[in-house]
């Protein structure tokens, strides 16, 4: 009850709902990017663009998956090929803001400044950002080609087709573990302090689960119970849009704040930050 009390405490401290709002305006301004950039790298890969928005369409609210639909493929049908080099170099730039909100969150969490040159954190954020859509593509590209990795390794070690029914269940099942992993980067990369993996996955266990938790229950709020589309028209898809940012945030930094508070709590040797 202590570590609660502290926990919620500190997230007050650390303007929380404020920095959360912050997340959810970058995030905003990040998607799109994202999603072109991560949509422009499939056109090399056996990967439709349905199947990207389908990572999307897990848990995302489905007035706020209609507008993401409509604006990406409005977006990528009026694209100039010969701005292509230019345009990823835009969107990565572009996307790697809402990186540069987290950097910024999880180090009011740990309570450090931010000494790091502009350049650095703004690599950090890219790089933070580029492993997020090679992570998520790696996860597209299980189900893509699970089945035959799988009757590849049946066939190398004489396994039943209980071993084809297993491996099914799991590349169908990496979702969590993708979720897992990206969070996990983020809390050991982003913050201006050295940190080691296994501090940082009681976080990212939370924002994991939390995260989907909550995205689950959020989109059937809004599916069965809320028609913002019928209250606020057109708009409608944003504010769902916004609203789930907004509780993203919320877990992005709780989950940190969770590694920050047992990080102080255990009394760790203090570790320099980056430079």
């Amino acid at each position: 009850m202590n570590f609660l009390k502290e926990l919620f405490s500190r997230y007050t401290l650390h303007e929380g709902q404020s920095k959360s709002a912050e997340l959810a305006y970058f995030f905003l301004l990040s998607l799109f990017p994202f999603l072109i950039f991560m949509l422009t790298l499939t056109a090399y890969l056996p990967i439709s663009t349905n199947d990207v928005l389908g990572v999307v369409k897990q848990y995302a609210p489905e007035s706020a998956m209609s507008l993401v639909e409509s604006i990406t493929q409005q977006t990528l049908n009026n694209r100039n090929g010969g701005l292509l080099s230019f345009g990823i170099i835009a969107a990565l730039w572009s996307a790697s803001n809402g990186m540069n909100a987290i950097v910024r969150s999880l180090n009011h969490a740990y309570e450090v400044e931010e000494n790091r040159s502009f350049i650095i954190v703004r690599l950090t954020s890219i790089f933070l950002t580029i492993a997020m859509v090679f992570t998520i593509l790696v996860a597209l590209l299980l189900p893509v080609f699970g089945r035959e990795i799988g009757r590849l390794a049946s066939d190398f070690v004489g396994a039943s087709d209980l071993f084809l029914s297993i491996w099914a269940a799991i590349r169908w099942g990496v979702s969590p573990l993708v979720l897992l992993i990206v969070f996990s980067a983020l809390y050991v990369i982003a913050p201006n302090k050295k940190l080691s993996l296994r501090f940082v996955m009681p976080g990212a266990v939370f924002a994991t689960i939390g995260w989907i938790v909550v995205s689950t229950l959020f989109s059937f709020y809004v599916s069965t119970f809320a028609n913002y589309s019928a209250t606020y028209g057109s708009i409608g898809g944003i504010i769902v849009l916004m609203i789930w940012f907004y509780l993203s945030g919320i877990l992005i930094i709780l989950g940190g704040e969770i590694n920050a508070l047992l990080h102080k709590r255990k009394k760790l040797p203090d570790e320099n930050p980056y430079h």
